[in-house]
């Protein structure tokens, strides 16, 4: 096999990368624009990451929120993990900057903090691995990020360092 172009999120320097919310890529499919976001919850290679049982409940409250939102919910496409465990990868319909998607953002996160009661899905019939929850540590997670980073932005927080 040749050697392959990176990838643009490998691209990223990750050693000057701070917590945030950064266009990951734009992408044209037909008339269509879609936005990949990086909702870097963790400073890379220098805080401890995420484990999987809180990153996966996040994953299904941040989805059912995103799936159920008034705005945002037909814009929705994919909400998810990064395999690193430091934040996760949303992708909206439309050609949007980060500014433009800070209130649903907040929402959100707003929403997982606080949220009380069974996780959406997370039963044997509903999620291929719903025993590997962890609530109380993504409320945890979702109420540092929306405290340290959502609610105190700057413009290196919404873009990717050089």
């Amino acid at each position: 096999m040749d050697i392959m172009d990176k990838i643009e999120s490998f691209q990223v320097n990750h050693l000057t990368l701070k917590r945030g919310i950064y266009v990951s890529r734009k992408d044209r499919i037909g008339e269509e624009t879609v936005t990949t976001f990086d909702l870097r919850m963790k400073v890379p290679n220098q805080e401890p990451v995420m484990n999987t049982a809180e990153m996966h409940t996040i994953e299904h409250l941040g989805a059912t929120f995103l799936r159920n939102h008034p705005i945002y919910g037909n814009k929705t496409i994919y909400f998810g993990p990064m395999g690193c465990r430091t934040g996760f990868y949303v992708l909206f319909a439309g050609d949007l900057s980060s500014e433009d998607i800070v209130p649903v953002i907040r929402e959100m996160f707003d929403f997982i903090a606080s949220f009380e009661g069974d996780v959406p899905g997370a039963d044997a019939r509903s999620c291929g691995n719903y025993l590997d929850m962890n609530l109380p540590m993504a409320r945890f997670e979702a109420r540092k990020y929306f405290m340290e980073v959502l609610n105190c932005l700057t413009p290196q927080n919404l873009r990717y360092p050089e």
